[in-house]
């Protein structure tokens, strides 16, 4: 942030501010350059018609050399054709013959222009021309002092410095404030995370700053009630694991207990109690069998044994292997296909998860009630819808019906052997195939679900 705030503020204001001094220096020089050079030409126009280069000591025209010569606090000369001086502000060399190349190349035509910066001083000089014959009769050379524009300049850079300096320390306290004040969010965050690695899941966090930093703050709190969602149905899972394991086991010590309890039990009762045992085992192998399937069911999708099949047969399949069940029931199977399908699944899960859809709706049917099974597709998916005439899911209860070990009514399911988990089951088949399952039902009316199944698995 102070990175930040230092390049975008202070290097800026710096470079400006070198420009604009030196823009300042050359432009006060160059004025003064103009200012001395229009002296000059002003001073020529007046020294020849007077004859002040042959005899000179014209004292108006002295006190005029003298005056310009004050007001820029430099030296004025004045050299005629024969290079004598015939005035000198100093009165050092009055009289005196002055050879030098400036001089020399004025008379020639080109005047000369000298910017010493470190003596800071301007020396020009101005040509005398006699303006009938365009012959140059003299040469002024000026030589002035820039003191003045240099000690302005310096001064403004030392002010520029200080309000610099000041300029960085602002930047460097705001900088600070402002860093401390956007992390102090951020920091709470840290805070939060730290503590939710520690396994306080309980905890949210409330973090009031940016709009930004709000929404972090909202996205946490969703992801730790997520977090608590899925530990709360982790501990649950394993309750009912337990538990469901537990029962068929409890059974079978309490009946062999009983029978070893009683020496001289009757065969009928051996028979019953050995036929109570026998089913229970049964049970826990059903359940056992049903997990295995689940933890198979949640690996990754290349687990899957994806060929080209035809629905249609699959579904004629399934319904001549539980057609028995249903004419235990007095149930009416009906199937409905509108189209052939040809569709790349894993053939043993999609009739895993499709008999476990059509075997609930007849264990939770009515008497002499019925199970449609219909089949359909589009040039991108395939549909199945199952429907029943039964009992219907509670409205409050569809949302969790998919959920390992929930049961809806608990005591039907015992008695029809259901473990909860066949919708559990059918849905992660549905979604390794990439689809979607949807369930619609009225209490004491049916259920109807609706499964869509791409046509060409997606990997």
């Amino acid at each position: 942030m102070l990175a930040i705030f230092f390049f975008i503020g202070v290097v800026p204001l710096f470079i400006s501010t070198v420009v604009l001094i030196n823009t300042y220096e050359d432009k006060a020089v160059n004025n003064r350059v103009a200012e001395l050079q229009n002296q000059g030409k002003l001073l020529s126009t007046m020294l020849l018609p007077t004859g002040y280069l042959t005899k000179g000591d014209i004292p108006e025209l002295d006190v005029q050399i003298s005056r310009t010569s004050e007001m820029y606090s430099g030296r004025i000369l004045v050299v005629n054709n024969n290079l004598k001086i015939i005035k000198d502000t100093y009165s050092l060399e009055d009289g005196r013959y002055l050879v030098s190349a400036e001089v020399l190349q004025t008379f020639r035509g080109t005047n000369s222009r000298i910017i010493n910066k470190e003596n800071q001083s301007i020396k020009i000089t101005t040509p005398i021309t006699d303006s009938s014959t365009n012959e140059i009769k003299g040469v002024i050379v000026m030589n002035c002092s820039t003191r003045d524009i240099y000690n302005i300049r310096n001064n403004l850079e030392n002010r520029a410095t200080i309000f610099a300096v000041t300029l960085v320390i602002l930047v460097m306290v705001f900088a600070i404030y402002l860093s401390g004040k956007l992390t102090k969010p951020l920091t709470n965050v840290v805070n939060s995370i730290d503590r939710l690695s520690e396994g306080y899941l309980e905890e949210g966090v409330s973090i009031k700053g940016f709009n930004e930093v709000e929404k972090i703050s909202d996205s946490f709190n969703h992801m730790i009630s997520r977090m608590q969602k899925l530990e709360s149905s982790r501990q649950e899972f394993v309750s009912n694991v337990s538990h469901e394991l537990k029962t068929p086991i409890t059974s079978i010590k309490v009946l062999s207990d009983s029978l070893l309890m009683q020496e001289d039990a009757p065969v009928e009762l051996y028979r019953e109690f050995l036929t109570d045992i026998a089913e229970e085992i049964e049970r826990e192998d059903k359940i056992i069998t049903d997990l295995l399937s689940l933890v198979k069911l949640d690996k990754k999708a290349g687990d899957l044994n994806i060929v080209s099949i035809n629905i249609n047969e699959l579904l004629e399949q399934i319904l001549k292997r539980l057609s028995p069940i249903a004419k235990k029931q007095n149930i009416e199977l009906i199937y409905e296909s509108f189209r052939p399908v040809i569709a790349e699944v894993d053939e043993v899960k999609l009739s895993l998860a499709i008999n476990n859809l059509i075997e609930n709706a007849i264990k939770y049917n009515i008497e002499e009630g019925w199970v449609r099974v219909s089949l359909n597709a589009d040039h991108k998916y395939f549909f199945i819808k199952v429907a029943d005439s039964g009992i219907g899911i509670p409205e409050d209860e569809q949302d969790s019906i998919f959920e390992r070990f929930y049961r809806v009514d608990k005591a039907r399911s015992r008695e029809t052997g259901g473990t909860g988990l066949g919708l559990a089951i059918t849905r992660n088949v549905i979604q390794m195939h990439r689809g979607a399952i949807r369930v619609y039902s009225k209490e004491g009316e049916g259920t109807t679900f609706n499964v869509r199944i791409p046509l060409n698995y997606i990997s």
